[in-house]
């Protein structure tokens, strides 16, 4: 247990970083995000019982630890000069870019066989995050650093069981750890509930437990489907940040659903196609609009002004083909919905989470003398830029883009699958 702490404290602390389908990762486990994370009806690894709990009745004794490097590239750009009128809130024309470019992401999963149609997974993965570091005052706070450091890694332990000799479910319970910053906001003290708790109040820490369900079905030898839902999870309030996130600093895990089918069209080949569903909206802080919020609704409050993300919708395919003994090749594409609308591009320079592409590869390699097989993953998202008029300046006076691109390399080993 003291092994298990450790590596969620490190998986916690590592976590801040800007995910890939808005703030979530976009798949989880080398094999899986080698094929953009199209794997709920397709159990490999232990890790895959994040994406689908009942993967584990499925799979052999085993375990699977990997570390990715996680870059994202974000910047922002505003075009017009303020215009100095009474009321408004110009920005300084130009580009800055976000630092801190490099995150190391560990994850950690094992499935104990408890018998021929039981199984229990213990996972330990970084769930997503957003982060920005401009080493400016953007928003004309004190000290020259502006942004946001948000991570979340969540602590799995998931029983799953056979029906059949050919269908099981899957039961997860979940426990989920954030840590969140805030710095350079202090020009919206006038817009907040709590002036005190809305920026430059360093990290703290938020907890909270839920549940995830899974079904996965080989309808036939080469047919397979499988489901994910995970409900809404709540947090605990962000106490320091009362002043900024709706609902007295509370920030939740929304609201996910997937469902997916697997594919043999010939013996060594493996072809999967997954849709998931993304309930940003649900989630006060995040998908309360900018404006009216703003300005009838005090930050923090439960109608207090959020980031204005949309529920998104992910569509992503994978293929995978079995070389030879050895060699396990693999390559996948997913495409999702835009969570932020041109609206709420002031805002989200905090958290400018545009991406909407994924292209992905990566191979598997059993290794001489040794019963493990080494996994690796590659991930590029092409930029996306969002762009649209500052809403706190005169009319047609400045607009601004949001502009992100990122990759992700994971090497991983895993054992008994």
């Amino acid at each position: 247990m003291k092994t298990f702490a450790i590596v969620f404290l490190a998986v916690l602390i590592s976590a801040p970083a800007f995910a890939t389908n808005g703030y979530f990762l976009h798949g989880q486990g080398s094999a899986n995000k080698a094929m953009a994370g199209a794997g709920t009806a397709l159990a490999q690894e232990a890790l895959d019982a994040d994406t689908n709990p009942a993967a584990g009745a499925f799979l052999p004794w085993g375990y699977s630890v990997s570390l990715a490097l996680f870059s994202p590239n974000r910047s922002y750009t505003v075009t017009g000069n303020p215009s100095g009128s009474p009321q408004t809130f110009g920005l300084a024309p130009g580009t800055v870019t976000s630092q801190s470019k490099y995150f190391p992401m560990p994850s950690f999963g094992m499935n104990f066989k408890l018998d021929e149609v039981s199984a229990v997974t213990v996972n330990f993965t970084a769930h997503g995050g957003m982060n920005t570091d401009y080493r400016t005052n953007t928003f004309y706070g004190t000290g020259n650093h502006t942004g946001v450091d948000l991570g979340q890694a969540f602590l799995t332990a998931t029983y799953a069981r056979k029906l059949t000799e050919n269908q099981a479910l899957g039961v997860t319970a979940v426990i989920a750890g954030q840590r969140f910053k805030a710095q350079g906001l202090e020009q919206f003290a006038a817009f907040s509930s709590d002036p005190d708790c809305l920026s430059n109040n360093g990290y703290e820490a938020s907890y909270g437990a839920g549940v995830k369900l899974g079904y996965l079905a080989k309808v036939t030898p080469k047919f397979a489907f499988g489901a994910l839902f995970s409900p809404r999870i709540h947090m605990s309030e962000f106490k320091n940040y009362c002043g900024l996130f709706a609902q007295d600093g509370r920030f939740d895990i929304p609201t996910t659903f997937n469902t997916g089918i697997a594919v043999n069209p010939y013996e060594d080949v493996t072809l999967t196609a997954d849709y998931q569903k993304i309930h940003y909206g649900d989630v006060k802080s995040v998908g309360n609009p900018l404006f009216p919020n703003l300005m009838s609704s005090p930050l923090g409050a439960a109608t207090g002004a959020g980031f204005g993300w949309k529920d998104i919708n992910v569509y992503k395919v994978g293929a995978q083909f079995k070389a030879n003994q050895d060699w396990t090749l693999r390559a996948g594409y997913s495409q999702a919905d835009q969570p932020i609308p041109s609206s709420e591009v002031l805002f989200n320079i905090l958290a400018p989470g545009v991406i909407e592409r994924h292209i992905t590869a990566g191979f598997s390699k059993s290794l001489q003398n040794n019963p493990g097989r080494f996994n690796f993953a590659l991930m590029y998202a092409p930029n996306k830029t969002v762009r649209g008029a500052n809403p706190l300046e005169a009319p047609g006076q400045q607009s601004i883009a949001l502009k992100m691109h990122e990759w992700e390399v994971e090497f991983g080993y895993s054992l008994g699958f």
